[in-house]
Formats: C-alpha cells, structure tokens, sequence
C-alpha cells in the first residue's frame, strides 16, 4: 500500500502487509509509520476511484447492525480489498476529517509474511491533530468556498425583499398589542 497526504507534499510511506491481516493490524502500522499515538478515533473508506468513500471500516464498533460498518479489529483486509489500484483513506483526525490517501499500489505473491512492514519512508507526517482555528488559519481544507452554501451564481437581487422584512416594516405578528 502507499500513503499519501495532502498537506505534505513529500509524505510517502509504503506498507507492505499479509492480506489476512486485520484492518487493527493496518491501522497500527500506520500510526506507527507516521509517529503517532493511538488515542484517536480513526476510520478507514474504501473508496471508488473518485476517491469517493463506500464502505466504512471504524475503529469502535459504532453499530449494532453488521451490515452498516465493519470493525477493525475482526474484518481483514482481504474481505474489502482485492484488486491492485484499490483506493482508501485513512481518516486519522476525525474532527476535522484530515486523512491519508491510500492505494494497494502492488499485490505480492508466494511472499509469507506476518503482519506488516513499513517499505519506504520519506517526509514527515502530518500534525495529527489541529484545531479548528488553527486549519482555517493555515487555509486548511475546510471547503468554505463559495460554492459552500450551493449555487456560485448566487445574486442577492433574487431574493424579494418584502418577503424577508428588509423595508423596516414593524408591523409583526407577535406585536403585544395585537392580542
């Protein structure tokens, strides 16, 4: 698998790992690859090749109905992942939904191995976390745009002014003096 962020540019770790590992498995050689703590609520997404997410693989078992999410710790990665170019990401910072994008870049045959292995390693990580203030600070991807609220052909003059009180007219409903 190779990981990727986009916040760093030269952030690159590879991970090699046996396909009937965990997801848990995954998730730990990840944060270790990255130097972070596992004090987190992460997810991975196995994504189409829009990087749009389609199934959710939670740290905390979040429902009771098997077939909303998997677990980590019970769902191998084999079971979601199949095909070389697969995409997921990794959200590591759930708050501000900050994540790694991955891709199984390689399927290894005949190769035994156990767990998984850090291949390559270059850039630093990511922060694993930051507040609020401080992404939008850092012009971080909090996607408000002016395509946020819909339209980016939106005009004020479209809207009818009488109809939201604009004229200064006092003549509410809920005045005291009309009851």
């Amino acid at each position: 698998f190779t990981i990727i962020s986009d916040e760093v540019d030269d952030f690159v770790r590879e991970i090699q790992i046996d396909p009937e590992a965990t997801f848990f498995d995954f998730h730990e050689a990840i944060l270790k690859s990255a130097g972070y703590t596992n004090d987190q609520m992460t997810s991975f997404f196995i994504c189409d090749d829009d990087w749009e997410k389609e199934k959710e693989v939670t740290l905390e078992e979040m429902d009771d109905n098997p077939e909303m999410d998997s677990w980590v710790k019970e769902t191998t990665i084999s079971e979601l992942v199949e095909d070389e170019k697969q995409k997921l990401l990794y959200v590591f910072d759930y708050m501000t939904e900050r994540c790694f994008f991955i891709e199984l870049s390689e399927i290894i045959t005949g190769k035994n191995m156990t767990g998984a292995k850090c291949t390559k390693k270059s850039g630093e990580a990511p922060k694993q976390t930051v507040d609020f203030e401080e992404m939008a600070a850092s012009g971080g991807s909090l996607d408000l745009d002016e395509n946020f609220y819909g339209d980016q052909d939106f005009d004020m003059e479209d809207f009818d002014q009488e109809g939201f009180d604009i004229g200064g007219d006092t003549g509410s409903p809920y005045d005291e003096d009309k009851y």
